[in-house]
């Protein structure tokens, strides 16, 4: 058997302060364990893949520490430490809600909350996906859930905060789990790519940071797969080769070639991109994003709103010094209307190229009502 193990398992954060993007919700955990402040009842809400689950074991082992550090971490070296990394630890209960959401499930779980823990201070019971609990479960539950005995924590990880009830909700501690950060995203596949030895460019894994749309789970999925295409040299190329995603360069050459009013380039480049197998409305969505992005570059402040790698962001700051802010608007305006057309539309190609060729015609429309 291979002993090969997914990037997500082998550097999912052992402690606080590995969690990647949620520094203020680890302060607030560590600041309740070391004033010994700490709920009978969390619930950690957010979208898939921001560490809810692995920060809910962290809570837990560090709770049950013997001998935590002053920065309140768990020692790894305790009794409790090692039966938890063991997956052996009586102290420490999963139950996942989406196959065990029955009311028998419940009653089974608050039985077992009645027996004090045999070794450290405190049983956690971790319920992950806890809205797929059926209404009966949550009925059940809610006695216990008011009334825990001194021993029993509860944490309750959920992707759809809405779908709990009220009275779930008025119980528990309620932390919101952020999507992480584009920029933390890469910086925490770059200390990876340099544990396992790949040469990866900062613009690649930008991009797959990007494409994980704040989950980084999806991040460390997407880079795997990058690597077992190319191996130890992670680059641009290569991901967007694999990804299937259109290069920013063909978006910096449309816009420039609007600029010089070039209907036979835009058309000929927009063939190009069809002959290689991306969608017509994707391409819209890309262009309308540059243009975005162009206009955000139109002042230094609001330049950091780019969530891209610093050469890219450079190459928006210039091309947007040579498009006027007007410009950039109108364009916007088509390519928005365009976008809104485009499922209706029976010619797709003809209506992302007449978006393309009015894009071409603003400068002189521009120059006309100036006149």
């Amino acid at each position: 058997m291979s002993d090969f193990v997914v990037s997500a398992r082998k550097y999912r954060p052992q402690t606080f302060d590995t969690v990647v993007g949620q520094k203020a919700i680890t302060a607030t955990l560590k600041n309740a364990i070391k004033q010994d402040h700490l709920a009978q009842a969390f619930l950690f809400c957010g979208s898939r893949g921001v560490g809810k689950t692995t920060t809910a074991r962290i809570l837990a082992k560090t709770i049950n520490c013997f001998n935590r550090t002053e920065q309140i971490e768990a020692c790894d070296n305790c009794d409790s430490c090692n039966s938890f990394n063991e997956g052996a630890s009586l102290n420490v209960y999963e139950l996942d809600a989406a196959s065990n959401n029955s009311v028998e499930d419940i009653r089974n779980l608050i039985d077992q909350v009645r027996i004090a823990p045999q070794l450290g201070t405190h049983k956690v019971y971790i319920i992950d996906e806890v809205h797929m609990l059926s209404t009966a479960a949550f009925n059940a539950f809610l006695k216990t859930l008011e009334e825990p005995p001194a021993h029993a924590i509860f944490i309750l990880a959920t992707t759809e905060k809405h779908k709990i009830i009220p009275t779930i909700l008025s119980r528990c501690q309620i932390f919101d789990f952020n999507r992480i950060k584009v920029k933390d995203i890469a910086e925490h596949l770059a200390y990876i790519a340099t544990k396992e030895g790949i040469d990866a460019e900062a613009e690649g894994l930008h991009l797959i940071a990007q494409k994980a749309d704040g989950a980084l789970r999806d991040a460390l999925s997407i880079f795997d797969q990058i690597v077992s295409f190319a191996g130890n040299q992670l680059s641009y190329q290569s991901v967007i080769e694999n990804l299937n995603i259109l290069d920013y360069d063909y978006y910096f050459r449309i816009a420039d070639q609007t600029q010089k009013e070039d209907i036979p380039a835009c058309l000929l480049l927009f063939n190009d991109i069809i002959e290689k197998g991306f969608d017509g409305h994707q391409f819209l969505v890309g262009l309308a994003e540059h243009y975005r992005n162009l206009l955000v570059c139109k002042d230094p402040r609001t330049a950091a709103l780019l969530e891209v790698g610093e050469s890219v962001q450079n190459k928006y700051v210039e091309q947007a010094g040579l498009i006027d802010a007007q410009i950039i608007l109108r364009s916007l305006g088509i390519l928005s209307k365009a976008d809104v057309e485009y499922k209706a539309s029976k010619n797709h190609r003809l209506l992302v190229e007449l978006a393309l060729m009015q894009l071409c015609s603003l400068k002189q429309e521009q120059e006309k009502k100036k006149a």
